[in-house]
């Protein structure tokens, strides 16, 4: 049975190809060209044949005495040269992805990390040691931070724990603060010192919407309940803001992080609390695996970043 050829494939030239004639063009000289290259200067010379079969074209005018380009010759070497620095180009991008130097990373936060001053601090310094990484900011809400992370839709985000995690999400925890108790500048207890829980027994303590088992709620639950005190909680707070604004006009009163006296609405007053240790957990959230080096990198720089309790002072 007689075999019919398949078409035939035209041969190509190589990067090495270009450097070659290149090389050879600056030199306009095989034996100086063939010792800049390192390469012995009969195989030079047979690349170069090589090489204008490929093209189908003379790139050296050989009746000349001193060697000299054909007009092909100085066309090719004008693109050849515009290649070399492409491929130059490619491999320094492609060197800086792999080491997450560039990329676009989302992230989310909860506006509460802002007040405690570690977001700021995180992208600053990120920005600093990789500033061709593009970085997304959202404030977003917890759950749907984890939600997203975990969909592949966002990329970071900074909570507060505690909350209960997708599978394929970690987190790790990165700050700590103390809580303070917020009250109406008008409350008979807004202008001592610290003050004690049980002092409090019978307020309303609002709190984000939130689950009872998640964040500030579960915070100010084990807050009281390390003072003795079983709280009335009335989670209708949006953010930490509306929270304050609430207290303000006499709403009710909330357990806050330390950081957040930094909101010096009208109206409030921040105590200390004596005889509780419940803190505050300011923690990162990402997915376990993850391809991206430029979220890794971030990554990478907050898990080993160190974050003052400066709202412990």
């Amino acid at each position: 049975m007689k075999r019919v050829a398949g078409p035939k494939v035209a041969e190509t030239f190589e990067i090495r190809h270009l450097r070659y004639f290149v090389v050879l063009a600056e030199e306009q000289n095989f034996a100086r060209a063939a010792e800049r290259l390192g390469i012995a200067q009969p195989g030079l010379s047979q690349q170069i044949m090589k090489l204008e079969s490929i093209v189908k074209t003379p790139l050296l005018d050989r009746t000349q005495r001193l060697m000299k380009l054909t007009l092909a010759g100085e066309v090719f070497l004008e693109e050849a040269r515009k290649t070399l620095n492409a491929a130059e180009s490619a491999l320094v991008a492609v060197t800086k992805a792999g080491r997450g130097e560039t990329g676009r990373i989302s992230i989310g936060y909860v506006a509460s990390v802002a007040y405690a001053g570690v977001l700021t601090r995180s992208i600053a310094s990120f920005r600093k040691a990789h500033p061709d990484v593009e970085l997304q900011l959202v404030e977003m809400e917890m759950g749907e931070q984890l939600a997203r992370i975990s969909e592949g839709r966002l990329d970071f985000g900074f909570i507060r724990p505690p909350t209960p995690l997708p599978p394929n999400v970690v987190t790790r925890v990165i700050l700590k603060e103390r809580l303070v108790v917020a009250l109406p500048d008008d409350d008979a207890l807004a202008g001592t010192g610290a003050v004690d829980l049980a002092d409090l027994a019978d307020r309303e303590f609002i709190t984000p919407r939130q689950a009872p088992d998640v964040g500030f709620r579960r915070n100010t639950t084990t807050a009281c309940e390390e003072a003795g005190i079983s709280p009335v909680i009335r989670p209708i707070g949006r953010d930490f803001t509306t929270i304050a604004s609430m207290v303000a006009v006499g709403l009710g009163i909330a357990l806050v992080p330390k950081s957040l006296d930094c909101l010096r609405l009208p109206g409030v007053r921040y105590r200390n609390i004596r005889g509780v240790h419940t803190t505050s957990e300011l923690a990162i959230a990402h997915r376990k695996s993850e391809l991206s080096a430029a979220v890794r990198a971030f990554i990478t720089h907050n898990r080993s970043a160190t974050f003052t309790a400066e709202a412990w002072e």
